[in-house]
């Protein structure tokens, strides 16, 4: 439990520090289970898709009032217990001199990848936050828009899954250049990785300071690792990100694939840990230990199942988080574009209803 029962005065309304979620963040009891989902603006809306028709990906990320909008409507709509930031992980990398593109039917591109330790060495770090100061602008709307005791998560890629992007030059299944470089380059990788900490640390601290109550990582690839890989090319650097990030600000550490790294990611930092749909809930919050919150972990492809089905394997979670302070609820992964909206409606009233003490 937290030692101080009382908001940050400098940021924070007694209603937004009472609130499930944040509480729940806290491993504090709660009245119900809170409920996000990652992704919960996207695709699958049909008010989103009508958006997107008008304004490139980009375009939306960088209009704050567009991406204020999109954040506000979908959190509204579904009745979760948090709001998050309508954004990518990629933007830091622009400012990092990197040339992103979201080619349709493609995803993202990089057109100048890191190759040869020498592309490390051109970097700097990103020390001038205000770069990106279309994301505060929008974090600072969406604050000022969403219900007064709804939280809202601004969130970045963890440093390993940035720099994947960086070298591999867009998506990738098995990350052989990725992690070609980190073996054949050691003293480049840790430097890379070195930059990416400290500009994604000076990044959500800037969205917390814009009005952000938590802050989510998200480590989508670091899954392609074992053990001693993330020991040595990834965790002192997630440490040190994690010291640096406003310690009044819940953080939560999220993984895909992760089942043979939780300990590691805890030990490494973050109040919350993501758990994505491949592990079983209550034995990995044993392996965790109480010290930290845990989040999940439906898998989203539950959310194409008959309603039935959706609330078997709700109850299921649920029950294996049993009512033990500090599980928030949510997928192993983000909304799948063409998931029945309705479904999701359902699922989050299912989880406040089977929960409610």
């Amino acid at each position: 439990m937290t030692s101080d029962p009382s908001p940050p005065a400098r940021r924070m309304s007694d209603e937004l520090w009472n609130s499930r979620f944040l509480k729940a963040c806290r491993r504090e009891a709660v009245d119900a289970t809170p409920v996000w989902l990652m992704r919960q603006a996207g695709r699958y809306m049909s008010e989103y898709r009508s958006l997107r028709s008008k304004v490139s990906f980009l375009e939306l990320c960088k209009s704050p009032e567009l991406a204020a909008e999109t954040t506000i409507f979908a959190a509204e709509t579904l009745g979760v217990d948090a709001a998050i930031l309508f954004a990518d992980i990629l933007l830091i990398l622009e400012p990092l001199g990197f040339h992103l593109e979201f080619s349709k039917g493609e995803g993202p591109v990089i057109h100048n990848p890191i190759r040869e330790p020498a592309d490390v060495a051109d970097m700097e770090p990103l020390t001038d936050v205000s770069s990106l100061g279309y994301v505060y602008e929008a974090v600072r709307l969406i604050r000022a828009g969403l219900p007064s005791g709804l939280p809202l998560i601004g969130f970045a890629g963890a440093p390993f899954t940035l720099a994947c992007y960086a070298i591999e030059g867009g998506g990738s299944r098995h990350y052989e250049k990725a992690k070609t470089f980190m073996y054949s380059h050691p003293a480049a990788w840790n430097a890379l990785m070195t930059i990416l900490t400290d500009s994604t640390a000076r990044y959500l601290n800037a969205q917390v300071d814009a009005g952000a109550q938590v802050v989510q990582l998200f480590d989508s690839w670091v899954g392609s690792l074992g053990p001693d890989e993330y020991r040595r090319f990834v965790q002192p650097h997630m440490r040190r990100l994690f010291d640096q990030i406003d310690p009044e600000v819940p953080s939560i550490h999220f993984g895909t694939d992760t089942g043979s790294l939780l300990e590691l990611q805890r030990d490494a930092g973050g109040s919350v840990i993501g758990l994505d749909w491949r592990v079983e809930l209550d034995k990995c919050w044993e392996r965790l230990g109480p010290e930290v919150a845990v989040q999940g972990n439906l898998d989203p492809i539950t959310l194409f199942a008959p309603l039935s089905e959706i609330a078997a394997q709700t109850r299921r979670i649920l029950d294996q988080a049993g009512g033990r302070p500090g599980h928030i609820f949510n997928l192993g992964h983000g909304i799948l574009p063409h998931t029945p909206v309705d479904h999701v409606r359902a699922l989050v009233q299912m989880v406040h209803e089977f929960s409610v003490k």
